[in-house]
C-alpha cells in the first residue's frame, strides 16, 4: 500500500478498535505524522492512562509499551515490532543487577526509565531525564545512590549535583557514538549554531553544549530560543517536530563517528526505526504482537513510578 493507503486504513482501524497511538519522538516522521500523542516515553502512557481507549498501540521500544501496560494494566498494549530493544534496557539484565545491588545492600536504587519492567521491580524511584536531578536531590545527601542503567546520563547527574553515586555500566548506543570532534568541526562550518545536546551524550559532548535537555527539553528550547541555527545531538528523529515548530530555523544533526569517518545516519536508532507504517498498520490489525506482564511485575513496576510522580509533584515538574 501507498503512505496515504495506510493512513486512510490506520485512522479507520483505530476509531472501529477504541485505540490510541502513541509515537515516541525518534519515530519516522510519517509514523509521528498519524499517531494521536507524540512524546517522551513516560508521558506518552501518562496521557493514554487518561484516555478512554481500549488499546494502546505504542510505536516506540519494548521498556517504552510495558511501562504504557504498567500505567494502564486493564488496556491491551501492542508493538508494531516486538523486536524493538534498546541498548540501556539490555545494558542492565535484572540477574546481574541483583547481584550488583547486593553488593551495596543500603543504597537507594534510582533507576532512569529506559530500563525494562524487571529492573523497575528492583528500583527505590524511577526517574527521567527532565526530572532525574529534581529525584536525586531528593534523596538525603549521606545517603548512597545506586543509578542505572546509563553511565552518561548518571555522570551528569553526579556532575551537577556533586554527588557520588554508583553508576551501572551501561550507555545509549545512539548518545554515546556522538563525537565531540566532529561536532566542533561542523560548530566551525556553522558558527551561529547553538549546540544543544541530550545528557544520555559522553562528557565531551556535553562540555560543548550550549544547553543540555531532555528530548521534551530540547524541542522546547528550539521553540522559545530566539536563536535561529542548532546543532541537535540527540535522535535524529526529533528533527521532524523541531521543523514543524521552527520552520524559519535551521537545524543540522550532530554526527557521529564510525570507523573514524563521520556519519549522519548513525544518529538513527535502529531499534526504533525498526517500526514501519506496515508494521504500525498490521499491529492495529492484528491486535498483535501484544505486551503481557504479570499482575506481581505490573505493582512492583508501579511503585517506583508512583513515587517519582509524587516527588515531581511536590516541586512542580
Amino acid at each position: 500500500m501507498e503512505t496515504a493507503d495506510y493512513i486512510r486504513e490506520i485512522n479507520r482501524l483505530k476509531k472501529e478498535k477504541n485505540a490510541v497511538i502513541l509515537a515516541h519522538y525518534y519515530q519516522t516522521s510519517d509514523i509521528q505524522d498519524v499517531a494521536d500523542y507524540i512524546g517522551d516515553s513516560l508521558g506518552l502512557s501518562q496521557e493514554a492512562a487518561k484516555t478512554e481507549a481500549d488499546m494502546i498501540v505504542f510505536a516506540g521500544v519494548r521498556f517504552m509499551a510495558e511501562t504504557a501496560k504498567i500505567l494502564s494494566p486493564s488496556k491491551k498494549v501492542v508493538l508494531p515490532d516486538i523486536n524493538a530493544g534498546c541498548s540501556l534496557e539490555e545494558s542492565a539484565p535484572a540477574d546481574k543487577f541483583i547481584a550488583f545491588k547486593a553488593q551495596h545492600p543500603d543504597a537507594v536504587v534510582i533507576s532512569y526509565v529506559n530500563c525494562s519492567a524487571e529492573l523497575k521491580t528492583l528500583t527505590d524511584i524511577v526517574c527521567t531525564s527532565t526530572n532525574a536531578i529534581k529525584i536525586v536531590e531528593s534523596v538525603p545527601k549521606d545517603k548512597e545512590i545506586i543509578f542505572a542503567p546509563d553511565k552518561n546520563l548518571g555522570g551528569y547527574i553526579n556532575r551537577v549535583t556533586g554527588r557520588n553515586m554508583i553508576l551501572w555500566d551501561g550507555a545509549c548506543m545512539v548518545h554515546e557514538a556522538f563525537s565531540a570532534k566532529l561536532i566542533s568541526d561542523l560548530k566551525e562550518k556553522h558558527p551561529n549554531a547553538s549546540i544543544i545536546a541530550h545528557p544520555e551524550s559522553e562528557e565531551p559532548v556535553l562540555e560543548l553544549a550550549d544547553y543540555i535537555g531532555s528530548t521534551t527539553g530540547l524541542l522546547k528550547h528550539t521553540i522559545n530560543s530566539p536563536e535561529k541555527e542548532f546543532i541537535v545531538a540527540t535522535e535524529s528523529g526529533i528533527l521532524h517536530q523541531m521543523r514543524l515548530a521552527s520552520p524559519d530555523k535551521m537545524f543540522h544533526v550532530a554526527p557521529t563517528a564510525k570507523n573514524g569517518h563521520a556519519c549522519i545516519a548513525c544518529s538513527d536508532c535502529p531499534h526504533m526505526k525498526l517500526n514501519t507504517m506496515e508494521k504500525l498498520y498490521a499491529c492495529l490489525r492484528d491486535e498483535s504482537p501484544e505486551i503481557l506482564l504479570s499482575e506481581e511485575v505490573i505493582e512492583k513496576a508501579r511503585k517506583p513510578i508512583d513515587l517519582m510522580l509524587e516527588i515531581s509533584a511536590k516541586h512542580g515538574l
